[in-house]
């Protein structure tokens, strides 16, 4: 999984989100922002906690993984994130359209939403982010410090910069 795998000596950022959450969909700007701003410094990790009020959440990460798989999961993620009312309407047909869009492989976006290969995957981060305390998204973890993004964005960004400036100064 190319766009998820580690980069070595980055600082990790891990994303517990879920596809079909606008809140998530309002975090793109500062996860966008981040990426920018650091680059291979920082390592934006997605992991997935679908809530059960979205009865697409759970396919949209599974699908998420098969992006990543094809090499496009943070376009993939974005893609669906600015379409998440689609998604509420539409369902899994959506998630294989958005993989047309992208010129990904759309039958085995079909396939794999079918035979389930990433639902471990996705239930393995689900049980992570339960067990560190994650209750909804998005919610951030870096440097051993949980913040939580659902209620309100309003200066995380800032946080997580004060952070990921501190722990690469410390890593320098």
């Amino acid at each position: 999984m190319s766009d998820f795998s580690p980069v070595p000596s980055a600082v990790v950022l891990d994303v517990w989100c879920e596809l079909q959450c606008p809140d998530c969909r309002s975090a793109l700007d500062d996860i966008r922002a981040l990426r920018a701003r650091y680059g291979d410094r920082l390592d934006v990790r997605l992991r997935h906690f679908p809530l059960e009020k979205h009865k697409h959440a759970f396919a949209a990460a599974q699908a998420a993984e098969e992006a990543a798989e094809q090499g496009q999961a943070w376009p993939y993620v974005e893609a669906v994130l600015g379409r998440v009312e689609e998604l509420d309407r539409a369902g899994e047909p959506f998630l294989v359209e958005v993989a047309r869009e992208l010129a990904l492989d759309a039958e085995e976006f079909d396939t794999a939403l079918i035979d389930g290969r990433h639902i471990l995957i996705v239930d393995a981060d689900q049980a992570e982010g339960k067990a560190i305390g994650v209750t909804g998204t998005p919610t951030y973890v870096i440097g051993g410090e949980r913040l939580d993004g659902g209620k309100s964005q309003a200066g995380l960004r800032e946080r997580i910069e004060e952070i990921a400036d501190r722990l690469l100064a410390e890593g320098a």
